[in-house]
């Protein structure tokens, strides 16, 4: 509590696995426990930290095993054709497999208890992945323009081109699949991170259609065919990375949907008791939400009162809001409201 708040106002910070450990601290907060049960539904959001925890770790391993089987089989052809086309997009299937690697050490350090120096837990250990995968993606277009602007200065001859369009089909449908995969997972649960890996897991599947493009215009005797349309690889690649960038960046900067925010306040003033709503901050940890709530109660309320309306304040929260695991509720009466507004 700020000194300044000092004055007429109550706190509730709760911790959803130390609801057991108070429960034995004496008879008012038991009368608390009473006013607002709360223990079932923490235990239901840790649960379900846990399980998305456990998917997301399933969508990687799955990942992994897809692209690196598809970016193994292109590479075969890419040996056998010469195509820079195809050397492209094989570069940058094998850079998006990577990429599991990160994000799969990202989830199992958020599985990690928070501790003194770590008092909100690992969970940004996932957006310091998203970050790793940008520089991923960056790297993997710096290397796909370069063999294709060292192409256009030495023609050279491509081959097996029906090979070549077979690993191109391939390439696509693998990228398609685990990119529907990794959106779907990383929506449900919330992972910024994995949702900006699957954008960059479909753009790779049009890139390998585009692979086509070069060993017709190759079939066609058109040598610059297939360096220039590595050239356009390289373009769609900095077109995703420009999303997966932006994605990233707003989840460092605590950025989250003004629509959350506007159902938390509706939340909040559903609650019976609650006269107003001051500040509400919201921000994600990993694929995990949390909630800084400040809210204006009666003046005549006892503290056990007011304790037990800012429980009701913050299980409407974590009812109202998905993949919201903790909230911190203050209490104002209208006078300190008013002149903290003022």
């Amino acid at each position: 509590m700020d000194g300044n708040r000092g004055s007429g106002r109550s706190t509730s910070t709760h911790r959803h696995d130390d609801h057991h450990h108070e429960h034995h601290q004496g008879g008012r907060r038991r009368l608390r426990h009473l006013l607002t049960p709360h223990r079932h539904d923490a235990g239901d959001k840790v649960d379900a930290a846990m399980e998305a925890s456990r998917d997301g770790m399933r969508t990687l391993w799955i990942s992994l095993a897809v692209l690196g089987a598809t970016a193994a089989a292109q590479a075969v052809i890419v040996v056998l054709s010469g195509s820079v086309a195809l050397l492209g997009d094989t570069v940058h299937n094998t850079a998006d497999a990577l990429t599991s690697v990160p994000l799969g050490i990202a989830f199992v350090l958020g599985r990690r208890a928070p501790n003194r120096r770590y008092t909100y837990g690992y969970g940004r250990a996932e957006d310091l992945a998203g970050v790793l995968i940008v520089l991923v993606i960056a790297a993997s277009a710096a290397l796909a323009a370069w063999a294709a602007v060292d192409r256009l200065l030495h023609p050279r001859e491509v081959t097996h081109l029906w090979a070549v369009c077979a690993a191109a089909l391939t390439g696509f449908a693998g990228n398609e699949w685990v990119a529907r995969l990794r959106i779907r997972t990383g929506r449900r649960i919330g992972s910024a991170a994995l949702v900006a890996d699957g954008l960059h897991a479909r753009t790779d599947g049009f890139t390998s259609l585009a692979v086509l493009l070069g060993a017709a215009g190759a079939a066609a005797g058109l040598r610059a065919a297939d360096p220039v349309v590595g050239l356009l690889i390289t373009l769609a690649i900095l077109l995703v990375l420009k999303d997966a960038a932006r994605e990233v960046y707003h989840r460092l900067m605590d950025c989250v949907d003004p629509a959350l925010v506007d159902t938390a306040e509706h939340a909040l003033r559903e609650v019976p008791g609650v006269l107003g709503v001051g500040q509400l901050r919201m921000r994600w940890i990993g694929h995990a939400l949390r909630a800084e709530a400040d809210i204006v109660v009666g003046p005549h309320l006892t503290v056990v009162q007011a304790h037990g309306l800012a429980l009701a304040a913050e299980h409407a929260l974590i009812r109202a809001i998905p993949r919201m695991t903790a909230a911190t509720v203050h209490t104002d009466h209208p006078a300190l409201a008013d002149h903290l507004a003022a």
